[in-house]
């Protein structure tokens, strides 16, 4: 199994309440390509954890489309779903202990996610999944004598147990020391160069976002910004509008006007004022770049 690339188009979801409807997703067009490493960043809130559960197929859009490799998820019934997890889709749900059996060492808990495909050959070895997340040496430990960073690594090797194409997870680093951390991002590194596994982590943390090569702000439901190699981006939505960054909103107050003006540098974005506000005459002046 090579990379999984991800496309959404048009991407809405809402939650139904009881007095209320929320809009979690507004719209999100998002390309990412087979083998690529991407983080969504942003607040609590913004949406980036439900599109990361609508692209592992546990929710359903209410509008818009989303192709996994070849696979169309709104066409697709609840039991190929279920098999798509199963065999290209691994998801690591936030918490460690919602991924494991504590019952169980972590080379039982592999071999139990590997399931009917193991007994049939065609799965990684176990010790191969476990050494790719450096667990080999803690394969048959009982999973309390675990440390955090361990148990997180664990639940990559049962998300990854059958070497899919798309690793979903859902904020892998949460809660753990900076060491255990960057253990855990370096295992998802492994797994990315090792397989050319696709991989799509959600975090809150800035400092984590900075270590994936590709990251992709969720702002209000909408992709709001990309930062690539250290430089952020807005970027321009299907419907042309453009999303900007907190810090430039903050110099915007509601209603100002604002115009692109076009030079051989590429466009800027001028801010219009009135000279005076209470002259209908008023002229508006050439504007200030932000």
């Amino acid at each position: 199994m090579t990379g999984l690339p991800v496309l959404t188009a048009g991407l809405v979801h809402i939650y139904r309440a009881e007095h209320h409807d929320v809009a979690a997703l507004a719209g999100v067009d998002l390309s990412v390509q087979a083998g690529e490493m991407l983080a969504l960043l942003g607040p609590s809130g913004a949406g980036k954890s439900t599109l990361l559960t609508l692209f592992g197929g546990l929710l359903r859009p209410s509008a818009g489309r989303i192709r996994i490799g070849d696979h169309e998820l709104s066409r697709m019934s609840e039991p190929d779903l279920d098999a798509l997890r199963g065999r290209e889709v691994g998801i690591v749900l936030q918490g460690a202990s919602r991924n494991l059996i504590p019952h169980k060492t972590m080379r039982e808990n592999v071999a139990f996610a590997q399931g009917s495909r193991r007994s049939r050959g065609d799965v990684v070895p176990v010790d191969e999944v476990l050494d790719l997340v450096r667990l080999g040496e803690r394969a048959d430990l009982p999973l309390s004598s675990l440390t955090p960073g361990e148990l997180q690594r664990g639940a990559l090797a049962v998300a990854v147990s059958t070497k899919p194409g798309l690793l979903l997870g859902d904020e892998p680093t949460s809660q753990l020391d900076h060491d255990a951390r960057d253990q855990v991002l370096q295992t998802l590194a492994d797994i990315n160069a090792t397989w050319g596994t696709t991989v799509i982590v959600v975090t809150h943390d800035p400092e984590v976002a900075a270590r994936m090569p590709r990251t992709v702000t969720i702002r209000d439901g909408r992709v709001g910004a990309e930062g690539r190699e250290g430089e952020e981006f807005a970027v321009v939505s299907a419907d042309g509008s453009v999303p900007l960054p907190p810090h430039v909103l903050a110099t915007l107050t509601p209603g100002t006007l604002v115009r692109l003006v076009e030079s051989d540098a590429g466009w800027t974005l001028v801010r219009d004022e009135l000279d005076d506000i209470d002259d209908i005459d008023g002229e508006v002046p050439d504007g200030s770049a932000l």
